[in-house]
């Protein structure tokens, strides 16, 4: 078996290492800033950033896997409009829900402490929903087509990963600093915003 120019891995190897990480750094960059991202951070700011992390990080597990396997076909199945639609509709869903909550309920959210199933499955909807079709994904597929689709699956999870893990992180930073009123109000208005950016698409 023929070794890499740098001797420590074998051709394949050498290959699979750097395919992976270029495709991490290209999607970690990528994801900065991203919506996804400010998802995660403003979902952890409301709740337990354990569950929030967890269910950010299968949907991105699942949506690596269709987009190496199906690439940027999958994006053209559902049309955009009709995706907008829904992405809309769940933010804005969520985005009335944050500014409704009273002060009593946020008390009483703390002390019961809301199911982490139940945050688990909102962050893996939402995060799915959200990104089905993103440029990250779209970005995945399209380095599948030229690249082994094993390395880029590997590089982009981690990637993402990574990116919902800093958002969980100063989610929760800012849980710690900000009082839970108006992480609240921030977060109702965040989801709004998002809602209306998707409707943008629809019409």
């Amino acid at each position: 078996m023929s070794l890499s120019v740098a001797g420590a891995f074998p051709a394949d190897m050498a290959t699979w290492f750097t395919t992976s990480a270029t495709t991490f750094l290209v999607i970690f960059l990528a994801e900065l800033g991203d919506k996804t991202q400010l998802v995660c951070m403003t979902l952890a700011a409301r709740y337990k950033g354990r569950p929030v992390f967890f269910g950010a990080s299968l949907a991105f597990v699942f949506l690596n896997v269709l987009a190496v396997v199906f690439g940027a076909a999958l994006a053209q199945w559902v049309p955009e409009k009709v995706m907008a639609g829904i992405v809309a509709a769940l933010f804005a869903f969520f985005g009335i829900q944050s500014l409704r909550t009273s002060s009593q309920e946020e008390e009483e959210e703390e002390v019961e402490e809301k199911s982490g199933h139940s945050i688990f499955l909102t962050a893996f909807l939402m995060i799915f929903v959200a990104e089905l079709g993103d440029k990250t994904q779209i970005a995945v597929a399209g380095m599948a087509v030229t690249q082994p689709a094993g390395p880029v699956w590997i590089g982009a999870t981690i990637a993402l990963v990574l990116s919902s893990a800093l958002g969980v992180i100063v989610g929760n930073k800012l849980l710690q600093r900000i009082p839970i009123k108006v992480v609240h109000k921030v977060a109702g208005i965040f989801f709004l915003a998002l809602a209306g950016l998707a409707l943008t698409k629809v019409f």
